[in-house]
């Protein structure tokens, strides 16, 4: 799929390497912490447990924890409970797939089990193929191989970490959202309109990435107004518009009519298993057999706002309350970060800035060849995009999910950072006088391999600028925080 130069080899070992360190880490922290008793979904085992079925628990339940339960749950038995359909179907279905490839094993493990190996397997494959995918966008965008190498390295330390390799969804969405973008940055429009398709029916915030297709369609109409008629391209942009809108909010608009026809049509409720009724009386959990519920007769009824207002309590500054500082500080890098970005980039390129970045002043010659990396005027619409989800996350949603949004949707996240270790840390700028630092060193066998430069600044730590202090602290902090909070049902982000 890429072609692997040293710089994408060494990316992919160290990316191996991550993720084999994390899922060792979780089972250990698992089986030394006790679980805190959270009040969150927690469906019974209704498959009998063998002693096989007790160590893959053992192993791996760690990544079960939290919202983790709730794709497992869909998974294994389907949209239920109607706070289910708060988690979209794209990453349940990979898990499904996964699971059957895993049927040779049915003998010896049952479905939870090898959901869990499912998660394990998958989630380290889709984060794996991410840190590439950002390396290859980097490339594209950034017009750096450095930078590019950075940021995917430092995508293998994402504060996220916990969340790229539990049963979550943000694995398998960076992946697809990175891919998309590199596809577009290609040229290649229809690829990148459905991989951002099918990042929309893994998470929600998919929507969002019609601003990079859109922007893109502007960006050629206005290129091609001076050798083409205005009037055509105007249409034929209007056209292209529309076709984006309703490819990207397809899965999305089929996910919510698959929802209305279980709970508001009558005769299309499932069966559900007994246990799974008792625990929907025992919890209030509303199923299809029971009332239909208000949302049915709403001019335009999405279960997906409704959910979010009424089970998660999600709405324009609904969680600014003193109880919820500690979140608020836990969210505070990360936003912190992307608005550091912002300012950088908006005090550096103002009137690209101001023209949306479809318009360069007459030295854009000049800037092109001066801004790479970072700077590179190509980033303005992935800056966008970053700030455009620390608004609505900091604002309409609950904030300490700000680190796992942003960390598994937009590269600014890591590209920024990237350009600050190179712009600011004297050991990077300075190669010749580091003896870990060469870009390629003559390996046994006469081939060249590329040196890890994170490795080589957490190894001369002491020596390290105080900028590349905090970025490091900040990612080593939250990658190993998150594993150990998380896996025990401790609060996390």
């Amino acid at each position: 799929m890429w072609p692997l130069d040293p710089y994408r080899k060494e990316v992919l070992r160290f990316a191996i390497r991550c993720r084999v360190l994390t899922l060792m880490l979780q089972a250990f922290f698992n089986a030394i912490i006790p679980d805190h008793h959270a009040e969150a979904f927690s469906p019974p085992r209704l498959a009998p447990s063998g002693c096989v079925d007790q160590l893959v628990e053992g192993l791996l339940g760690g990544l079960s924890r939290w919202d983790a339960e709730h794709f497992l749950f869909i998974a294994e038995h389907g949209y239920l409970y109607e706070h289910n359909f708060a988690f979209f179907p794209g990453f349940p279905l990979a898990l499904l797939v996964g699971t059957e490839l895993l049927r040779p094993l049915r003998g010896l493990l049952n479905q939870r089990s090898c959901l869990l190996i499912s998660v394990a397997s998958l989630n380290s494959l889709f984060s794996i193929l991410a840190a590439v995918a950002l390396h290859d966008l980097g490339c594209l965008v950034l017009h750096c191989p450095r930078q590019a190498f950075y940021a995917a390295l430092l995508f293998c330390l994402s504060p996220a970490n916990v969340f790229l390799a539990a049963g979550y969804s943000e694995a398998l969405f960076a992946f697809l959202t990175f891919s998309s973008m590199g596809q577009l940055e290609r040229g290649r429009g229809w690829i990148s309109g459905l991989l951002f398709a099918l990042a929309t029916g893994v998470r929600s915030n998919g929507l969002v990435s019609v601003g990079f297709l859109l922007h893109s369609q502007c960006r050629g109409f206005f290129s091609s107004l001076v050798v083409s008629n205005p009037l055509r391209q105007f249409f034929k942009l209007v056209a292209s518009v529309c076709l984006s809108f309703l490819t990207l909010s397809l899965p999305f608009a089929l996910f919510q009519y698959y929802a209305y026809t279980q709970f508001c049509l009558s005769g299309s409720a499932r069966s559900i298993r007994e246990p799974l009724v008792q625990l929907a009386m025992d919890k209030g959990y509303r199923i299809a057999e029971g009332n239909e519920p208000p949302w049915c007769s709403w001019d335009l009824p999405l279960i997906y706002s409704y959910i979010q207002d009424v089970y998660w309590n999600v709405g324009f500054l609904r969680y600014y309350e003193f109880k919820q500082v500690p979140n608020f500080l836990l969210a505070a890098p990360v936003a912190i970060l992307v608005s550091w970005a912002t300012w950088t980039y908006v005090t550096t390129h103002p009137w690209l800035c101001l023209t949306l970045g479809l318009r360069r002043n007459k030295n854009s010659k000049t800037l092109e060849k001066s801004s790479l990396g970072f700077l590179s005027p190509q980033v303005f619409v992935y800056l966008v995009h970053a700030v455009s989800l620390l608004l609505f996350g900091g604002l309409c949603m609950h904030i300490q999910v700000l680190t796992r949004l942003l960390g598994s949707s937009t590269p600014v996240m890591y590209w920024f950072p990237a350009y600050l270790l190179q712009d600011q840390e004297p050991l990077l700028r300075s190669p010749e006088v580091v003896p870990w630092m060469p870009l390629v060193e003559d390996s046994p066998s006469g081939q060249k391999v590329l040196r890890n430069s994170v490795m080589g600044l957490l190894y001369n730590w002491k020596t390290c600028s105080p900028v590349t202090r905090y970025i490091l602290g900040y990612f080593l902090t939250y990658w190993l925080l998150g594993l150990l909070l998380h896996c025990n049902f401790l609060p996390w982000t």
